[in-house]
């Protein structure tokens, strides 16, 4: 499946710590975390206390990696690709370019558009932050509403959210990033609230098992037709889409069953109509047609370059794509969809060909997909010259070190 998922953009924001070093590498030498899905993962957030009716939670990992080594080269190296893709700015307009402003949020994972307030979005931090669900303003990128949800314990990881028919906000505690730990996963529901301010709603909480076996999961999307409950694998290897039962049902498990295979994805949305299924990664997304229930033919979008890219939407009105990223004061870039998300701008199945483009004025200086517009090949470039650069410098320093203190 991975030859079937080109790359169409690469990563690129990074955030540099300074570590104490001694010697006489001190002051030059770094600690990069990188947010990128290559590097594996150590534990670094604390495990919520469990709830009476759920297994103790064990701890797993997160996804950073402090990556010793790197001297002032380096550093220099990846401030310039930073440079490169400046925090997206609002513009005053909804459904937009903007920031999230909000210090609370720090890992946005998932991103629903509002269908009652124009210009709004719903998202979530991924894991260990409590119950709570935030609704961010396009317009100025500030959180105008906290909803607190009540009568569904502590969430684990918390990875996706979906907006269905009924007017219900779904909140997928799907997250395993030790792929199979967990024997069963969540979903919560609760109604979107008519009016935007704080608020603790009660929600309804859905216990789900994955017919064929535990597996890690971030993409939770919801028919917009049928209401039925859709919930994408994350594998590197190819994971797999699950179809919810027609209903979902309190107070017995719901079964998912693979119904079709997907790439490496860490988020999807359907369009308003229905017929269309976007799902990212971390590098690239696709859209792909979709009729009863199946996934059709599909053609690459031009993501953006995002540091830790998590999440995506349609707007509204399916007229544009909405992506995001983790991280503080997170950027989300629209990226227009041509044929108002339609797979060929029709309603056909497409040629396969990459289509969209970032808004704004399509610079990199706006989020955008850089270099891309056409087959996305300079934003390969781009990202394999960046990663090869990061590793001969390392390594020279490796080297060179070992000469000195041999």
């Amino acid at each position: 499946m991975a030859s079937s998922w080109p790359i169409t953009a690469v990563a690129c924001d990074v955030t540099m710590d300074t570590v104490g070093w001694t010697g006489p590498y001190a002051g030059a030498e770094r600690a990069a975390t990188m947010d990128t899905w290559a590097m594996r993962p150590y534990p670094s957030r604390p495990v919520a206390p469990p709830h009476p009716s759920r297994p103790a939670a064990r701890p797993y990992p997160g996804r950073r990696l402090a990556v010793a080594g790197l001297a002032a080269p380096a550093a220099a190296l990846l401030l310039l690709l930073g440079a490169a893709c400046p925090a997206v700015a609002a513009d005053g307009e909804p459904d937009r370019d903007f920031t999230i402003e909000d210090p609370r949020i720090t890992e946005s994972s998932g991103l629903a558009a509002s269908r009652l307030h124009p210009g709004i979005y719903w998202t979530h931090n991924d894991s260990d932050d409590g119950p709570y669900v935030f609704a961010v303003d396009s317009r100025t990128g500030k959180t105008v509403a906290t909803v607190t949800m009540r009568g569904v314990g502590e969430p684990r990881d918390v990875e996706g959210i979906s907006i269905g028919p009924d007017g219900g906000i779904y909140v997928g505690d799907i997250g395993d990033n030790l792929d199979g730990t967990w024997n069963h996963v969540w979903i919560y529901r609760f109604p979107e609230p008519k009016t935007l301010r704080d608020t603790t709603v009660t929600a309804t909480q859905y216990d789900v098992q994955y017919a064929d076996g535990p597996r890690n999961a971030e993409s939770l999307m919801v028919h917009p037709k049928t209401g039925r409950v859709y919930i994408a694998s994350k594998n590197e290897d190819g994971g797999g889409l699950y179809e919810g039962p027609g209903k979902l049902t309190t107070g017995s498990m719901n079964v998912f069953r693979r119904v079709g295979e997907v790439p490496w994805v860490t988020d999807g949305a359907f369009s308003p109509d229905g017929r269309s299924l976007a799902l990212r990664s971390y590098f690239s997304a696709r859209v792909y047609a979709f009729e009863n229930g199946r996934l059709g033919e599909s053609r690459a979008v031009a993501a953006p370059f995002q540091r830790q890219a998590e999440s995506v939407t349609y707007t509204a009105d399916g007229s544009a794509l909405m992506f995001g990223s983790e991280g503080t004061r997170s950027g989300v870039v629209r990226v227009e969809v041509e044929g108002g998300g339609k797979p060929d701008g029709s309603g056909g199945t497409g040629d396969g060909q990459e289509q969209g483009k970032p808004a704004g004025n399509g610079s990199p200086g706006q989020g955008g997909s850089a270099g891309q517009e056409d087959d996305g090949k300079g934003s390969v470039g781009l990202g394999a010259a960046i990663i090869i650069g990061v590793g001969a410098l390392w390594f020279a320093l490796r080297r060179k070190r070992g000469r000195e203190q041999g």
